[in-house]
């Protein structure tokens, strides 16, 4: 089990609203340094269909769909053991401070990528911030029960919350 540190900060600007929080990143998100970067991990096909927007493909449309719509993204995790990309093995997990995203932007809404984002929210992040976070489903290709148009229906509750471009 390998020991690690997030590798990238996060995405947001003074027009962000609503802040989602991942847990940690994937493999191919460390090496890409870049948030979502599994190719099978549904999130910006998600966010993308939610904006009624095409489904960025470089890193640049990516940060574009994110923060034009006003939102943020982030981990949970800042540092953890785990095997590989596995949420299930995460082990001694240090959370992220995301006191750089609230004192930065008027956050009005924050929602966890899945279980153990908003576990690890609810353990860390909330006791510090006050804030409570709603879990959506993981959109994590492990997450195999939950179709692509169910994430889609899902996730669509943060599209009016926003203020981004609809």
């Amino acid at each position: 089990m390998s020991s690690l540190q997030h590798p990238f900060g996060p995405l947001f600007n003074e027009n962000s609203r609503v802040l989602i929080l991942g847990s940690f990143p994937s493999v191919k998100s460390r090496e890409q340094n870049f948030f979502y970067g599994h190719p099978q991990n549904r999130f910006w096909r998600v966010i993308a269909a939610v904006f009624k927007q095409p489904v960025p493909q470089s890193i640049e449309e990516k940060k574009q769909l994110i923060l034009t719509n006003g939102l943020a993204l982030w981990d949970s995790i800042a540092s953890c053991e785990i095997n590989g990309s596995s949420d299930a093995s995460i082990r001694n997990a240090r959370a992220n401070d995301i006191g750089i995203i609230l004192d930065n932007c008027n956050i009005k809404y924050i929602y966890c990528n899945g279980r153990k984002s908003h576990e690890l929210y609810c353990r860390y992040i909330e006791p510090e911030t006050g804030r409570g976070a709603v879990c959506l489903p993981s959109t994590s290709p492990a997450n195999a029960q939950w179709t692509l148009e169910k994430l889609i229906e899902a996730w669509s509750v943060i599209s009016g919350l926003s203020g981004g471009s609809l």
